[in-house]
């Protein structure tokens, strides 16, 4: 039998923001969620009926708990989640209004899952029985001992032949211990099958600019063949990865956002590749833009299992997936199967 059960492992973190786009200066009260980039992927997967178990460290304290309780409550299985530590990271969110863009402020330092270190989790046990792994950049961007503990994961799960899924989320106000970012992550590139990154993020850890999305309605024409050669250089860079899968989106207004993306892919490791362009969705009414691309990845991750031989259904799947997100508040996506088919028959 197939294996299908995907582990996600990386930080849950406490968001704190203020309602009615106010500033953080302003008002008297925070509103609180639960979220973070592999657990936002985690329980949209739980949404869309998939088995997926989330992995991190949390303090056992009862903020640590009531955060494993929000999970468990969306279908995400946590029976392996470590307690240690003293304290869970956190995030402010000062919401866009208008010109304003939105800003994040984070305060992780010393959390319970940067003190992650190699040999805490039994990989061994929980890789068993799973198909795919899937990390982020931001684990290795917390600190020294969760990087090592994060390539630990990459190399048990070589070991047993796990299929390893990668998020770039490059972080910049998180790179604090020394190492070079850009060179870890490339060094986690070079060890995925299948891969998420916005636009802004693959130009970074590339170094080379790629042809402009600046679409103001679902009409722009993309410079599909510059894209091509950009991302068969890449590929020749990067053999092991098979999808790549990039996100573009142009605000034209704090509530008004341009959403595709672009998938390069084959169906074997040698080839061919082809590059796959799905619709522009016209997004006028954004209410959360938090964890739009870890629903794009969740959507890749559901699909490759839903349409293993239908690529361009794999590409449009992610894409209605983040594009439905944008309509939630909080950093979960909360789409289900159902929703996300719904508009895929109404795109064209």
């Amino acid at each position: 039998m197939q294996k299908t059960k995907i582990v996600t492992f990386g930080e849950l973190l406490l968001r704190f923001s203020k309602n009615d786009h106010l500033r953080l200066s302003q008002g008297d009260y925070f509103t609180t969620k639960y979220g973070g980039s592999e657990a936002n992927v985690a329980v949209s997967l739980a949404t869309l009926g998939d088995q997926v178990e989330y992995i991190t460290r949390l303090p056992d304290t009862p903020v640590g708990h009531a955060g494993l309780q929000n999970l468990m409550q969306l279908g995400v299985d946590c029976h392996r989640v470590l307690f240690g530590g003293t304290r869970i990271g956190t995030y402010y969110l000062e919401p866009a209004a208008g010109m304003r863009a939105s800003r994040v402020i984070y305060d992780r330092a010393n959390s319970a899952c940067s003190e992650l270190k190699p040999g805490m989790i039994d990989w061994h046990n929980i890789l068993k029985d799973a198909a795919v792994l899937h990390v982020s950049g931001i684990t290795t961007a917390i600190s020294q001992s969760s990087a090592d503990a994060t390539f630990e994961a990459l190399d048990i799960a070589d070991e047993m032949g796990v299929k390893v899924s990668f998020d770039i989320n490059y972080r910049k106000n998180l790179w604090r211990y020394g190492a070079d970012p850009r060179e870890t992550l490339k060094r986690m590139l070079s060890r995925c099958d299948m891969m998420f990154g916005d636009a802004i993020e693959f130009e970074w850890i590339c170094q080379r600019k790629q042809p402009p999305f600046t679409a103001t309605n679902t009409t722009f024409e993309m410079q599909m063949d510059e894209y091509r050669e950009w991302f068969e250089d890449l590929h020749r860079e990067f053999p092991r990865c098979t999808k790549w899968l990039m996100g573009m989106r142009n605000m034209v207004a704090s509530s008004r956002h341009l959403l595709t993306a672009l998938l390069y892919t084959a169906d074997s490791p040698d080839g061919p590749y082809r590059l796959l362009k799905a619709p522009i969705h016209d997004i006028n009414g954004v209410v959360d833009a938090s964890g739009v691309g870890d629903a794009f990845m969740a959507g890749l991750l559901h699909s490759v299992f839903a349409y293993p031989d239908d690529a361009q259904r794999q590409l449009n799947y992610s894409l209605a997936a983040s594009a439905l997100k944008n309509t939630i508040p909080g950093d979960f996506n909360l789409a289900t199967d159902d929703e996300i088919q719904e508009l895929l028959s109404e795109t064209k």
